[in-house]
């Protein structure tokens, strides 16, 4: 592992109880996690995640939605996921009141930002970056709104915690009831001084993404859990390498990623999703140019090319330089 890898000191894992599990909408279930001995867990901000380390092969990551004052105690929330690949049953079958699991992170690529308003879009289980998004915002005097949209409310978690509907700043979108979010009235007017959040399923961020064309630059920001269409598409040709901290050099060819052409080298990485979606593999540049396929950085992350996301990523420029 380099020298300045981003994620350190969050690469290192922390035990943790399972202190409650609770259901708290159909098919979703909310921890909350604390130390053994009720030490104090690393601090986190709005829209920060962690990953559990479920077993030895199988962990998965979920964002923080508690209060970030609350040092004793985090709190994600757990949708069951039919189609996944295990880590939501392993959850809800499996992890019980009393079970310990260790835990990586936080890790914020989701922050909030200084805006003179909020727009929070959030889709189903997208409500959990935003919920200490919104506290925040309520604590600082920015105002804020909030779209929230589920297929029927029985499934939408969290509505009793959310301020302000009476006062407007919150609508509910059941969509057995009311149909699905009304983005193009939301976004038809840009605002500038506005930033909006938006996490969901694929279909709504794509849908978000296809409205703010007419917004000022940078304006949205979102959480994806799942790969951007065609983000992982592109040139497959071999580049070169070099390890400066490990005084290495390796051909990644077509066939390969960073992270396996790296790992081939006796080279240890801490990944997990390997398709650019949480970040715990974020390695710093220091020469080159990579061909950006995560779907986590900014464009002016993008452009800046000071990390990059080594599970996806390749490289534009013969030789990449990297701080492993």
């Amino acid at each position: 592992m380099g020298r300045h890898r981003l994620g350190a000191p969050s690469d290192e894992t922390v035990e943790l109880v399972v202190a409650v599990k609770a259901p708290i909408a159909d098919g979703i279930v909310a921890l909350e996690l604390t130390g053994p001995s009720g030490e104090e867990l690393p601090p986190w901000t709005p829209g920060a995640h962690v990953d559990l380390l479920l077993t030895d092969d199988l962990e998965r990551q979920f964002s923080l939605c508690g209060d970030p004052a609350d040092a004793a105690r985090w709190r994600i929330a757990v949708l069951r996921e039919s189609e996944g690949r295990g880590g939501s049953a392993f959850v809800h079958d499996r992890l019980a009141v009393g079970d310990r699991v260790r835990a990586r992170g936080p890790r914020n690529h989701f922050p909030l930002e200084p805006a003179e308003e909020y727009l929070f879009i959030a889709g189903g289980i997208g409500i959990t970056p935003l919920l200490p998004m919104m506290a925040k915002a309520t604590q600082d005097g920015i105002e804020w709104r909030l779209a929230y949209g589920g297929r029927r409310a029985a499934s939408m978690a969290f509505v009793d915690e959310l301020p302000g509907t009476t006062e407007g700043h919150v609508a509910l979108w059941p969509q057995d009831e009311v149909g699905l979010i009304d983005l193009e009235g939301l976004l038809v007017e840009p605002r500038p001084g506005c930033r909006i959040y938006c996490c969901g399923p694929e279909p709504l961020l794509q849908a978000v993404d296809g409205l703010v064309a007419g917004w000022p630059p940078h304006s949205l920001r979102t959480e994806r859990f799942s790969p951007k269409a065609h983000a992982l598409e592109g040139d497959a040709s071999s580049f070169v390498v070099r390890l400066d901290y490990s005084d290495l050099e390796v051909t990644v060819g077509p066939d390969q990623s960073i992270v396996d052409a790296v790992e081939a080298l006796g080279v240890d990485v801490i990944t997990s999703c390997r398709e650019g979606t949480c970040g715990t593999c974020e390695t710093t540049v220091l020469d080159g140019v990579p061909d950006h396929r995560d779907s986590i950085l900014s464009e002016d992350e993008h452009a800046a090319n000071d990390t990059m996301m080594i599970c996806c990523s390749r490289s534009h420029s013969p030789v990449l330089v990297l701080d492993l």
